[in-house]
């Protein structure tokens, strides 16, 4: 099973790929990083989109809920569902498209996989498939 490296490596191999990196976001510390900062520097990117992974992750709208399957709690509001609380978020700008994939994890879910894709070269779909993929089988530990 690949770790951080490895996965980080896997990802720029994708069409377009400019930067990639594995980020705590409640932390906003880079775990790992591969390619280019879309700012000149790893840590400052991992800062900032922790900050938005966290805004995803901390707002009911956007939490996992048990509504599909019907649950709801006592106070008749949908249940909470385990697991990472959002899949991925997509920011397209007029240069890039940024990809955050959030990696389910055996402790607390807090990590993501960012990865920095280039307008013009970028295959959105095939990135976003292939991070869950790669999401999936990254062990950390």
């Amino acid at each position: 099973m690949p770790g951080i490296d490895e996965c980080l490596t896997e990802a720029m191999t994708l069409p377009g790929a400019r930067g990639a990196s594995l980020v705590d976001w409640t932390s906003g510390l880079a775990l790992g990083t591969a390619g280019e900062s879309p700012v000149g520097d790893h840590e400052t990117t991992a800062a900032e989109t922790a900050e938005l992974a966290r805004s995803a992750a901390e707002f009911d709208t956007f939490l996992a809920t048990d509504d599909d399957a019907g649950g709801a709690g006592d106070d008749g509001r949908p249940e909470k569902a385990g697991g990472p609380p959002v899949e991925d978020l997509i920011v397209t700008t007029r240069a890039g498209y940024h990809v955050l994939r959030f990696v389910e994890t055996s402790f607390d879910s807090s990590v993501f996989l960012h990865l920095w894709l280039d307008r013009e070269t970028g295959n959105l779909a095939l990135a976003r498939m292939r991070l869950r993929d790669i999401a999936e089988k990254l062990v950390l530990g």
